[in-house]
């Protein structure tokens, strides 16, 4: 389909979604850059954070202005002052969190992943919806405005039919960062990695083949890894992810007709570019940001959805969660890599097979 311009975006102000009363549970660095973006951005309300440390809670309130602190997961999930827990916990912590907070009737957005694997995401998908609570996977860069702009080019038939996807993402840790602990789930494939996989997910769907390569890291945890897929109607994806040093993390997706190349870090405000095979080139320009200028938009999306009874995003829906951690742990299978008190079925190539340990507080 020839078109002389990109569409608008179509997601609203932050600032007029119905405000909710939000619980921090784990106050942790992701925790601190989605309270700065919803107050800065929207009305949302930070009513309450909860650690296993009261210390750290309170803190964390001093800080951000919270009126309420407490010193455990259960009794932020109990807390009468909450609608929604936004669970930003350690990987290995999400699905017990997410579960602690639907018991308790609280609807609940969780960072991503969702959860260590796909196992995980379908009980808390079925958790929820016996609940009667809404749940959602924290994948932010897919509530951007940017990403609605590219879903209407899709949806419009401009490229065509997809032939392939590249998209990539390395970032340079400290070395005490969590990212090299094996009892949290370490390696960038949970991370970083989930960001191209669900990207590729989003545009080409479960692969039908994937052929997963690895290095290990002196840490025990996997250093990097890259992924070839095949999907049906002959697609194919490729995807890199480390923990070596910092990349472009740029995204490229090619269809038949036109070519659209998302700036880097792709997951993140910013633009991208529409080619076409007689030269021309559509431009649409976002200001490029990071978390503060992105997070709030995920917040204002879960608020109207829960204002209009709705059990789950449209822009992050619980199947596609579901989809990109089976992929994942399809990868994971093909190199050996087990999260603590995890056993994936069909495990191949033991070679990056790390044992775990006792789980650490957040």
């Amino acid at each position: 389909m020839v078109i002389s311009a990109l569409p608008a975006s179509r997601v609203p102000d932050s600032m007029d979604a119905p405000a909710l009363r939000w619980g921090i549970m784990g106050p942790g660095w992701i925790a601190e850059r989605f309270t700065e973006s919803v107050q800065a951005h929207s009305r949302q309300v930070i009513a309450a954070v909860g650690s296993r440390s009261l210390d750290r809670s309170k803190a964390f309130a001093e800080a951000y202005g919270v009126p309420a602190a407490y010193g455990s997961y259960e009794e932020l999930a109990a807390a009468p002052d909450v609608d929604i827990v936004y669970v930003c916990t350690p990987h290995n912590v999400h699905h017990h969190a997410a579960l602690l907070a639907i018991a308790a009737g609280k609807h609940v957005l969780i960072e991503k992943p969702i959860g260590l694997n796909a196992e995980q995401a379908r009980e808390i998908a079925g958790r929820a919806g016996a609940a009667g609570v809404f749940a959602s996977e924290a994948m932010w860069s897919f509530f951007l405005p940017k990403f609605d702009v590219i879903r209407q080019v899709f949806d419009a038939g401009t490229l065509g039919t997809v032939t392939t996807v590249l998209a990539e993402y390395g970032e340079y840790f400290e070395r005490t960062h969590r990212i090299f602990d094996e009892a949290l789930a370490g390696g960038p494939l949970l991370d970083l990695g989930t960001y191209p996989l669900a990207l590729i997910t989003e545009v080409l769907g479960a692969p039908r083949n994937v052929h997963a390569i690895g290095q290990p890291h002196e840490s025990g945890v996997n250093a990097q890894l890259s992924a070839v897929m095949g999907f049906d109607g002959g697609a194919q994806a490729v995807m890199n992810t480390h923990l070596h040093n910092f990349t472009p993390t740029a995204a490229t997706i090619v269809g038949t007709e036109a070519t659209l190349s998302i700036d880097g870090p792709f997951n993140m405000p910013g633009g991208f570019e529409v080619r076409f095979p007689d030269g021309r080139r559509l431009r649409y320009d976002e200001q490029a940001g990071g978390h503060f200028e992105g997070l709030h938009y995920e917040a204002a999306a879960v608020a109207r959805a829960i204002a209009a009874g709705q059990a789950e995003t449209t822009q992050r829906p619980l199947a596609a969660s579901i989809r990109t951690m089976a992929v994942a742990d399809r990868i994971r299978q093909q190199l050996g890599i087990t999260f603590p008190g995890e056993t994936l079925p069909g495990k191949t190539a033991p070679s990056e097979d790390f044992p775990g340990r006792v789980n650490q507080p957040a």
